[in-house]
């Protein structure tokens, strides 16, 4: 996790943004005091947004489905998609939490199609969910493409980006699995808008998979470059799952072996 590095984040910035939102594990991290964070994916951006404005209803529903949690359970819930806010955001947790390796996977349709998993617990942490809401406050929730996102950042605003990839072995299964996830085309419009972003005065923080095309291209474009071990454990391949090796990319030089005290 990106937690795990919180010393690469600088320890003052203005407004903090944050264009692929995931997990939120770096927001949550730092509990920045102004803050703008994204997705493209609705189903998360309305589950933020239900953490923030009604977690104890959002905890409710989420003990409800631990309580009925079993195969024929997970694939109605994975069937039907509720109307109502709070429900949709407890679905969205439950499955996410529930399905197999914690993938968020759509067909064409839109629809989830992850098969169940394993795991049998999943609320643990509904203790904490107004601790959440009250670190999501004062945030901007946003449903948005990243450049929409990045574009805002000025002078001392951090960004910090970490699109959706897949780690694999060569480059075409690189190629295969993230073509689907965030393609070629995609990592150029990121580059070009952190780019643009860094060229107005703000910091940036970025991860990407640790691919010699991709980190070339940002070496090119005058940014710092070097890899980052994370742990991963979504791939849908055996050989994708355990400790990674990651491109950090960032506006300044980082040394990751210095802690800040």
């Amino acid at each position: 996790m990106i937690a795990n590095y919180r010393h690469i984040f600088p320890a003052e910035y203005n407004r903090y943004y944050e264009p692929f939102l995931g997990g939120g594990s770096a927001f949550f991290s730092l509990i920045p005091k102004q803050a703008t964070i994204s997705d493209i994916n609705g189903e998360l951006i309305n589950t933020y947004r239900v953490m923030a404005r009604n977690p104890e209803q959002l905890r409710e529903q989420l003990i409800q489905h631990q309580e009925h949690h079993s195969a024929t359970h997970y694939y109605a819930v994975r069937a039907n998609v509720p109307n109502n806010a709070v429900e949709r955001a407890a679905r969205f947790l439950y499955l996410n939490r529930a399905c197999f390796n914690g993938m968020y996977r759509v067909n064409r349709l839109g629809e989830f199609n992850v098969p169940i998993g394993t795991k049998q617990q999943f609320i643990d942490d509904v203790q904490q969910f107004e601790e959440y809401s009250e670190a999501l406050h004062s945030v901007h929730i946003r449903k948005q493409d990243f450049v929409d996102t990045i574009r805002e950042a000025t002078v001392g605003d951090l960004v910090f980006a970490d699109p959706p990839y897949t780690i694999a072995h060569n480059q075409n299964a690189f190629i295969k699995y993230n073509e689907k996830l965030f393609s070629w085309k995609d990592q150029k419009r990121l580059l070009n808008a952190l780019t643009r972003a860094r060229d107005r005065g703000a910091i940036i923080i970025a991860t990407n998979t640790n691919y010699p095309p991709l980190q070339q291209m940002y070496d090119d474009n005058y940014f710092y470059t070097q890899a980052l071990h994370r742990f991963s454990s979504i791939s849908g391949l055996a050989a994708g799952r355990g400790t990674q090796k990651e491109l950090l990319v960032s506006s300044y030089p980082i040394n990751l072996q210095e802690e800040r005290r």
